[in-house]
């Protein structure tokens, strides 16, 4: 009750785990997006307990630009590097 009025606690949701993507990544967890994955990735990597980063890029520490950085490394666990996958040559007719 706050100031004589009713109101409903939802309390928040919390994950085990965060199976994040993203675009470049460097050894800190520091974490840049492309497009519309920047919408739920650092959501999801503050809500989990532990947030593991699938990156294309790994790059040196200091080469990302501070005002791009998305997710903040103190949210990410474990950065794992997956280069860009070719997808398979499909014909439609």
């Amino acid at each position: 009750m706050i100031d004589g009025r009713n109101y409903v606690l939802e309390m928040p949701l919390r994950a085990d785990v965060a199976l994040i993507k993203a675009e470049k990544g460097d050894r800190w967890g520091n974490l840049t997006y492309r497009k519309a994955a920047r919408n739920f990735g650092p959501i999801m990597a503050m809500a989990a307990t532990t947030a593991i980063a699938q990156v294309n890029q790994i790059v040196e520490l200091g080469e990302l630009d501070p005002e791009h950085i998305v997710t903040p490394g103190i949210f990410v666990q474990r950065v794992v590097a997956v280069p860009f996958a070719r997808l398979p040559k499909t014909s439609v007719n």
